[in-house]
C-alpha cells in the first residue's frame, strides 16, 4: 500500500496554520519552530515561501482582512448604509481573530486586502460628496472605532464576585452579572456606538449644510 502523501506546502497552507496557531495561543506563540512542527515540515522549508517572520505575519493579518465583505461599496451605494454594513463585517472578522487586532491596528502597510479595504471606504465617501480630507478622517475614525471594539470585552472585564462591589462601589451592585451577558452587552455597545457615529456624520455631511 502506498504511503499517504504529505500535503504540498504552499503559502495558503502556511498562512492558515499560522492563523490557527495565533487564534489558539496568541501572537507570542508564532515561531518558525512551532509552525514547522504543526505542518510536519522542516523549519527552513518555510523560508521558501516567506523570507521573514514579519512577512509571514503580514500575510496572516491580510488573510483576516480578506474575510471582510466589501460588496456594499458598489458604485452609487448609500454611504451611510455601506459604512454600517462594512463596519459590522469588519468587526465580525476581528472578533473571530482577536489576537490579530494589535498588529492590524498599526495600519494597512503593503497588505493587498487591507489596501483594497481602505480604497473601497475612501472611494465610497468621496463619491458621496465628502471632501477628501474629511473622507480620510472618517476612514480613520471608523478604523479606530471598529478595532477598539474588537480589542477585548467590556463585560468580561468585571469579575463575577458580588462581594467585590458590595461595600465600596454602590453603583456597581449588578456588575457581577455583566460577564454572564457578555455577548449581548458587547454587541449592543457596538451597535449603539455605530448608530451614534453615523448619526453624527450624517449631520456633518456637506449636503446637510447647504443653504
Amino acid at each position: 500500500m502506498a504511503r499517504p502523501r504529505t500535503p504540498l506546502l504552499s503559502r495558503d497552507r502556511i498562512v492558515g496554520a499560522a492563523l490557527a496557531l495565533v487564534d489558539a495561543e496568541g501572537l507570542p506563540a508564532l515561531s518558525t519552530r512551532r509552525l514547522a512542527a504543526g505542518l510536519s515540515v522542516s523549519g527552513p522549508s518555510l523560508y521558501n515561501h516567506f523570507a521573514t517572520k514579519d512577512e509571514l505575519l503580514d500575510a496572516v493579518v491580510d488573510s483576516v482582512m480578506g474575510e471582510v465583505d466589501l460588496s456594499m461599496f458598489a458604485p452609487g451605494a448609500d454611504w451611510r448604509t455601506a459604512l454600517r454594513d462594512w463596519a459590522r463585517s469588519y468587526r465580525a472578522a476581528l472578533a473571530a481573530h482577536p489576537n490579530i487586532v494589535p498588529v492590524l491596528a498599526q495600519g494597512p502597510g503593503r497588505r493587498p486586502n487591507a489596501l483594497r479595504l481602505a480604497d473601497a471606504v475612501y472611494g465610497c465617501l468621496t463619491e458621496a460628496g465628502w471632501p477628501r480630507g474629511q473622507a480620510t478622517r472618517i476612514g480613520a475614525l471608523m478604523r479606530y472605532f471598529i478595532t477598539g471594539s474588537a480589542l477585548g470585552s467590556f463585560a468580561a472585564g468585571f469579575p463575577e464576585d458580588a462581594q467585590l462591589y458590595a461595600a465600596d462601589y454602590p453603583h456597581l451592585g449588578e456588575a457581577h452579572l455583566l460577564a454572564e451577558h457578555r455577548r449581548s452587552i458587547d454587541e449592543g455597545a457596538f451597535e449603539t456606538g455605530l448608530a451614534a457615529l453615523l448619526d453624527g456624520l450624517d449631520l456633518r455631511h456637506p449636503q446637510q449644510n447647504q443653504p
